[in-house]
């Protein structure tokens, strides 16, 4: 008969049943009792009352029922702490029993009662049970110095446990060894001053190692993990580790595969870049994800993940290996949309015909999701691979062809993309495209066709009757749209001002006058303020050289990405996060890839640059700005149907900029809208720099100089976009320096 029988029972009165049962004198009965106790204590019911009668039963030789009551005494020690120290002696008896299992128990239970008040009467069993003569006791004295560390750090530093368990990482039983590495580990996270409790060392490393080959799955897990914040003295030190842990690679379970490679990704880092060693590991880390992804979708997926971080940060390793990352028919979504992102990472001139082919044939596919994602992977082929992408805007014809609303949708999406990758280069597929303008209903794809019409305005014949189509429903279109649609119709009237001027008034009123959106109310402002004072300059604006489009947009951030390298085989990688994003309270200490060998102080200090604080810590900022402009009334003057641009249309018409003109007249009106003063500044201005190339900042670039204006230090920015969409969540902040610098003015 099964243990079922012990949570069936319901009868009113139990608890005093029980207390005779437990206080019996035969032992078969006490047992029986012990059990009902437990399944009682499983379902929820209360039976603290019997904690003195529970404890009396600890005085036994019988291994099954000194279990239950340690269970059931871990469960209600925190409740009853006074009660909980009548087990003390039993705790320090069955420290000594000669039975090792019992010893292990006593300890292992101990460790688990989270109580103060008796936490200093177990030291003493715990410092024999350490330097017990069986490996199974000593394993699990080593998990209980860590969660007595948790209970009282303090205590277990003066009582010098962690001593002792360093002692214990050259134990000859393997078990023994992976257990206090896995301890020290957990005390070294929890260490409140950011260093390391117990530091490793050579001498340390080897026996690790030494263990290493004889380890459970789990034991070799916790060495490498260990084996990963440690940094060696010098290559050959590294060398050496790497070695002995190449043959792990070869291991039948996922997580050791990973935990190796996650070191030996951290050495490399600290060797020289191009040495025959980093390319002999480099050939060995493929053919271990390459077997990863052969597992169940679940390990597949967690090794793709894995894999997109290790290619960002070396492509090489994996840049023959294409074939194992084309879709197959029966992977779930998940898996199929991980594997088409590392494809576009891996994709070059050498294998970009076999890519397109397979992106064609995905985009016939029946999930839509997954059919979107491959349209947009064929853009970014164009754009990644120069030499491609007039075969890439052919297929997407092709693809346009075929009338699939959602295909022909976000190919004009990425279509946008290409033509700011390659201006003036594929303009005659425009035709084809304004052909399925009435198709196109979602808001970016909507977004790209009218910014694609602004951009060549003056190639299509009928622009205005295109955008002025746009014009009818404009208070419905998503925000994105109408911003589109006003920078679009303020480029054609630049481009062609002789008809255009009611559309350009219309768009304008719209924007300023009937919209709630503070965004587009801005933009219009300013675009009625340059039209209406400085044609020219408008144009300048307006129509300026476009940067071009960086070729990767979405790769992490160089700090962001050294950081999830060191967490490679942790929820971290899969959530592409560092822990401190999604774990609350201590998430131990920050794992940071060592500088490369052969890296000048100048690199390192450029690396530094690029960190990008915590979102959250820019929000104050933004909400402070001030740009410290005179505010432009609205609503000037009672006429019912102003001319909003002013005088601007002669000037733009006669081709030419208007007369200079006093301090207070047109041009300085322009000025005031962006809080700017007219004060001329002498000396020198050095030519502006690059800050923050486009690749480290996710598509954003930063170039700057200095100059001195009126004995005030001025930093002068500018901000190129060239990620394929827009940029929003962030701001500026000027951070303490060694020169003292602080803005003059809130930023």
């Amino acid at each position: 008969m099964t243990d079922s029988k012990y949570f069936t029972t319901t009868k009113k009165g139990e608890i005093f049943e029980l207390k005779s049962e437990l206080n019996s004198d035969k032992k078969e009965r006490k047992r029986e009792a012990v059990k009902k106790v437990i399944a009682s204590m499983t379902v929820g019911k209360d039976v603290s009352a019997l904690f003195p009668d529970v404890i009396n039963c600890m005085q036994t030789d019988n291994l099954e029922l000194k279990k239950l009551v340690y269970l059931y005494l871990m469960n209600y020690a925190k409740s009853q702490p006074d009660m909980a120290i009548m087990a003390v002696n039993t705790f320090v008896k069955d420290c000594e029993d000669p039975n090792p299992l019992i010893r292990a128990l006593a300890v292992r239970t101990m460790g688990c009662i989270r109580v103060d008040k008796i936490t200093e009467y177990l030291c003493e069993p715990l410092r024999k049970c350490l330097k017990d003569e069986d490996p199974y006791v000593r394993k699990t004295a080593a998990v209980s110095v860590a969660k007595l560390h948790d209970i009282n750090a303090t205590l277990v530093e003066e009582q010098g446990f962690l001593d002792s368990l360093k002692e214990l990482l050259g134990d000859s039983n393997p078990m023994v060894v992976a257990n206090a590495v896995a301890a020290m580990t957990e005390i070294n996270e929890a260490s409140s001053t950011g260093k390391p409790l117990i530091e490793m060392n050579t001498a340390t490393i080897n026996k690790l190692l030494t263990a290493l080959n004889e380890c459970t799955e789990w034991g070799q897990i916790f060495i490498l993990d260990n084996l990963s914040s440690y940094n060696p003295t010098d290559d050959r030190e590294a060398q050496s580790i790497c070695e002995r842990i190449t043959p792990r690679l070869s291991h039948a379970n996922a997580a050791v595969v990973l935990s190796a490679v996650k070191v030996l990704m951290k050495y490399m880092e600290m060797m020289g870049k191009d040495t025959e060693f980093v390319t002999n590991i480099s050939k060995k880390l493929s053919p271990p994800l390459v077997t990863l992804l052969s597992s169940e979708p679940e390990v597949q997926y967690v090794a793709l993940r894995n894999i997109n971080l290790i290619i960002q940060k070396r492509p090489d390793i994996l840049k023959q290996e294409m074939k194992v990352f084309f879709v197959k028919y029966n992977d779930p979504i998940y898996i199929k949309l991980e594997k088409l992102d590392i494809m576009i990472r891996l994709t070059s001139q050498a294998n970009i015909a076999q890519v397109l082919s397979e992106l064609k044939e995905y985009s016939t596919e029946v999930d839509v999701d997954f059919v979107r994602k491959s349209v947009r992977a064929i853009g970014r082929c164009a754009i990644k691979v120069e030499q491609s992408a007039e075969r890439c805007v052919s297929t997407l014809l092709d693809l346009i062809q075929t009338k699939v609303n959602y295909v022909v949708q976000e190919a004009v999406v990425v279509i946008k993309d290409i033509f700011r990758k390659y201006p003036n280069k594929y303009e005659s597929i425009i035709a084809t495209l304004c052909e399925n303008l009435d198709t196109l209903d979602e808001p970016e794809a909507r977004a790209s066709m009218i910014w694609i019409i602004g951009e060549y305005a003056e190639r299509i014949d009928n622009a205005d009757d295109l955008l002025e189509s746009f014009l009818d429903n404009f208070n419905d279109e998503n925000p994105q749209v109408q911003l589109q649609l006003l920078t679009a119709i303020v480029k054609l009237f630049l481009k062609r001002p002789t008809d255009t001027q009611e559309l350009v008034q219309q768009v304008l009123s719209l924007a300023t006058q009937d919209s709630e959106n503070p965004d587009l109310r801005d933009r219009g402002f300013i675009y009625w303020r340059l039209l209406s004072t400085d044609p020219a300059a408008a144009k300048e604006v307006v129509l300026a050289e476009k940067p071009l489009i960086a070729e990767e947009t979405d790769l992490l951030e160089p700090t962001l990405l050294d950081e999830l390298i060191c967490h490679i085989a942790s929820l971290a990688s899969v959530y592409h996060k560092p822990p401190t994003a999604f774990v609350e309270g201590k998430v131990g200490l920050k794992k940071m890839l060592p500088a490369r060998a052969g890296d000048t102080d100048s690199e390192q200090e450029a690396a530094g640059a690029t960190i990008i604080p915590e979102p959250g810590s820019l929000i104050g900022d933004l909400l402070d700005m001030d740009l410290g402009g005179a505010a432009v009334p609205r609503g000037q003057g009672g006429a019912p149907a102003p001319d909003l641009l002013g005088g601007g249309l002669d000037q733009l018409l006669a081709g030419g900029p208007p007369e200079p003109t006093a301090a207070g007249g047109s041009n300085s009106l322009l000025g005031d809208i962006f809080g700017m003063g007219g004060s001329a500044h002498a000396g020198y201005v050095p030519p502006k720099q690059v800050w923050l190339s486009a690749d480290k900042g996710k598509g954003l670039e930063i170039s700057g100089t200095w100059s001195l204006r009126s004995n005030i230090i001025h930093m002068e920015m500018t901000f190129s976009n060239k990620a394929m969409q827009a940029m929003q969540g962030f701001g500026i902040q000027l951070n303490k320096n060694s020169f003292g610098l602080v803005s003059s003015q809130p930023l």
